[in-house]
């Protein structure tokens, strides 16, 4: 990131968002304010159907707020935010290409040249575990392969912010652990942000500097948490046994409970 952006990259003021069913007006996001830190990862929880992944999509420019201001890098932006990357829980792959054509795509489309593509693309595979699968087709690779490839297909870009919606959903613990560990030693060491939208309390605590959690529709901020847990960050393990990390997800659980109730 250059040092004339700002350092606060996201910016979130009175944001609401409303969609039309049958002919009424239903609200999803009602005065959301929230920021996001450069180097910063915050992770946001909430009761289901409270209107997560529409916000994401508003933050990252797929959809218009109705009224407050999203400000990226301190100015405001019409569509999509430039070097952003946005990680879905699918993980989206084309069938049709292997695991490195897919981690290539982002950068065929900016008109980068194919060498420096595939030299890039096999330096993040290799990074992220995948030494050796880079001609491997998507139907060929487990779960954990798959959503590393769309991590490596994201990471790729050199993205300033990741905005990531339950992107380890549908892991098994082991590899949901070792995924979040290399994310979280991606983002870190390369001064990175990531805004992770997630319905584990467990993950978002072991991740995050901040936790956010939301109230039901129409969604406000209900109460955000510092976590401090004095263990390595990039490590989700030793954040998982850190002392205070059961007092945080309990705290978390209860407010979460309150607004499921």
């Amino acid at each position: 990131m250059t040092g004339s952006r700002s350092e606060t990259p996201l910016v979130v003021e009175r944001v609401a968002k409303s969609y039309e069913v049958g002919g009424r007006v239903v609200p999803v996001i009602g005065d959301l304010s929230l920021t996001l830190g450069k180097g910063e990862i915050v992770s946001i929880v909430g009761p289901s159907g409270c209107g997560k992944t529409t916000l994401l999509n508003t933050l990252c420019g797929l959809l218009a707020p109705d009224s407050g201001r999203i400000r990226w890098h301190g100015r405001e932006i019409t569509g999509q935010p430039s070097n952003v990357g946005y990680m879905l829980q699918k993980d989206l792959l084309l069938p049709w290409r292997t695991a490195l054509g897919n981690t290539m795509l982002g950068l065929e489309i900016r008109g980068v040249a194919t060498g420096e593509a595939e030299e890039r693309s096999r330096a993040m595979l290799d990074q992220l575990g995948l030494h050796g699968f880079a001609d491997h087709y998507p139907s060929t690779l487990s779960g954990g392969m798959r959503q590393r490839v769309a991590l490596a297909r994201t990471l790729v870009n050199e993205p300033d912010v990741l905005l990531l919606d339950e992107p380890f959903a549908s892991l098994d613990f082991q590899n949901k652990l070792l995924i979040e560990s290399d994310t979280a030693k991606l983002v870190r060491t390369g001064g990175r942000s990531l805004l992770l939208i997630t319905h584990d309390i467990e993950e978002a605590v072991s991740l995050a500097d901040r936790v956010i959690v939301l109230s039901k529709r129409p969604t406000r901020v209900k109460a955000v948490y510092d976590i401090a847990l004095g263990a390595d960050r990039t490590d989700m393990m030793a954040a998982r046994e850190s002392r205070d990390f059961t007092q945080f997800v309990r705290r978390i659980w209860a407010d979460l409970d309150v607004v499921l109730q």
